[in-house]
């Protein structure tokens, strides 16, 4: 009985560090995502591109939380409820995440109003079909280590990740859009709903500080 145990023991431990790599490659990811984006949406002229940037810096404030979190389940994985750290983390996100929300259908609506018109979305193009396949991967593997170690914490982080898709999904339409019409418009419609994508997410980071609900999948995790 001593020996199935350890064998358990060991076996969750083996899953939470893996949980908590995934967390780490999250926020490295990130980081280089938001970099290379609003770098590149600055010099393109592209705000679908730059909003997409931005919105990738908030998700640090987030992944660093989650991060937090990894680690006092791995200590003690009955207790489920945010610590103060974590509460924090997701009262900043949240309030990033609207005044992000608020920049961008400014700027989105003073671009439509002037006819303003990307340069190029080609790094739009390239940096949304690098995201999609990187936010399914990390995606597909949260939920299976989640799912083995019976977290629903893990779980609903790896279904929060299905709004970076989302994200990457209209980033990858407005750039292909536009490259393909050369449609102005369609760069400032994609940063609007970039903006209320971050909106929703924002939303979902204080409902979940106040212990509302468990990120975006409301307790259907499974």
């Amino acid at each position: 009985m001593e020996a199935m145990n350890f064998a358990v023991a060991k076996d969750r431990s083996r899953l939470y560090s893996w949980a908590y790599l995934m967390a780490v490659i999250t926020i490295v990811y990130n980081i280089v995502e938001g970099v290379v984006s609003v770098s590149f949406g600055l010099d393109d002229e592209t705000m679908a591109l730059f909003g997409f940037g931005l919105d990738s810096f908030v998700e640090v404030i987030s992944g660093v939380g989650i991060w937090h979190m990894i680690r006092r389940l791995r200590n003690n994985h009955n207790n489920t409820n945010p610590d103060q750290f974590e509460q924090q983390a997701l009262k900043v996100t949240g309030t990033a995440f609207y005044m992000l929300t608020a920049g961008l259908v400014i700027v989105a609506i003073v671009n439509l109003v002037y006819g303003h018109k990307p340069e190029t979305t080609l790094w739009g193009i390239i940096v949304s079909g690098v995201s999609i396949v990187t936010m399914w991967v990390l995606m597909h593997y949260k939920l299976r280590v989640g799912r083995e170690l019976n977290s629903e914490a893990i779980i609903s982080d790896a279904n929060c990740t299905k709004t970076c898709l989302y994200l990457s999904l209209v980033l990858l339409l407005a750039s292909a859009g536009y490259e393909l019409t050369g449609l102005g418009s369609l760069d400032s419609i994609g940063t609007i709903v970039i903006a209320w994508l971050s909106f929703r997410e924002g939303r979902e980071a204080f409902q979940k500080a106040a212990g509302k609900m468990t990120c975006g999948c409301q307790g259907k995790c499974r």
